[in-house]
């Protein structure tokens, strides 16, 4: 039997946990053709040095473009190292890095790169300023693409009450992206909290026996203290990015709706938040594909497959 097509992504990223294992995802379930960083989780800086140390991990060699410092109104972003840790792989042992960034100019290579690749997806799991800034300079980049499948946003909010971190980070951005015309589909909260890291998760990484597996099982250690010292209890850790790049990669293991979805800019309580229609006769057939469920033990296996299958 031939080998099932494997969906061609670019990934823009803050890497962030989560955020590894996604690459991990992306490169060993989908084509993985570049990466592009922008600040979120941590500053711009440092998410490009977490996501040349994961690619450089997993063997990939494809090219690494840095993007925006500051969301799209110019001030700057509250960053998430309370979570991440001040570098943003807390408990990760950090090789020393070999590889080096090809650009500054995320959005300048995502115009580039998808004409000369037509039909990728953008797999977005970080504040989306890097998309927005390249759709403004190239409206036709959304006809391009396959689409965009992003995490973020969802019917209640984690770093407020009504907003997601990534959407939160920069809204007018993910409003110029909601907006473009592209098909997205969305991983929110409501999905994403149905697959979480837990103790058992951790020691199947060490048990894989590669360098990437015990670099996982120190990050995803150290990611799982951080949230159960946050949180006071031994909960377990919410494992957010990796679903965007399963949606596109292994959508069988999802349920999706249509869904019509806008971002609030103004609220005093609510900016950042995406408004998901759910009126009776606005429900169905929205331009957003909605991820509703999740198969987690599938999608935990594929994930420790994509771990094992690194070097």
């Amino acid at each position: 039997m031939s080998e099932p097509m494997r969906e061609k992504l670019f990934v823009d990223c803050d890497p962030g946990h989560d955020d590894a294992i996604a690459l991990a995802v992306a490169a060993h379930r989908g084509q993985l053709l570049g990466v592009t960083t922008v600040a979120g989780n941590v500053a711009v800086e440092q998410t490009t040095i977490n996501a040349l140390t994961v690619l450089q991990l997993l063997g990939s060699e494809v090219e690494v473009h840095s993007g925006a410092a500051v969301p799209l109104n110019g001030q700057p972003g509250q960053f998430a190292s309370f979570v991440h840790g001040d570098n943003g792989l807390v408990g990760a042992t950090m090789p020393e890095l070999t590889r080096s960034v090809a650009s500054d100019d995320a959005a300048g290579y995502l115009i580039e790169a998808t004409g000369e690749h037509p039909g990728a997806w953008i797999l977005a799991i970080g504040p989306m300023t890097n998309l927005a800034l390249a759709v403004q300079r190239d409206p036709t980049l959304v006809d391009r693409i396959a689409g965009i499948t992003m995490m973020g946003g969802g019917t209640y909010g984690n770093i407020t009450a009504a907003a997601e971190f990534n959407i939160s980070f920069d809204p007018e951005a993910a409003d110029v992206v909601f907006r473009s015309g592209a098909k997205i589909v969305q991983c929110g909260l409501d999905l994403t909290h149905q697959l979480c890291v837990d103790d058992a998760l951790v020691a199947a990484s060490r048990a894989t026996g590669t360098a990437f597996g015990e670099f996982c099982s120190g990050m995803l250690g150290g990611y799982l203290d951080n949230i159960r010292a946050l949180t006071g209890s031994n909960t377990e850790a919410v494992l957010y990015d990796p679903c965007a790049a399963l949606a596109v990669t292994d959508p069988e293991l999802f349920d999706f709706a249509q869904r019509f979805v806008e971002v609030e800019l103004t609220g005093a309580l609510t900016r950042g938040m995406t408004l998901m229609d759910q009126r009776s006769w606005m429900s169905e057939g929205g331009p957003v594909q909605w991820a509703q469920t999740i198969d987690a033990v599938a999608a935990t296996n594929l994930i420790l497959d994509s771990i094992a299958a690194a070097p």
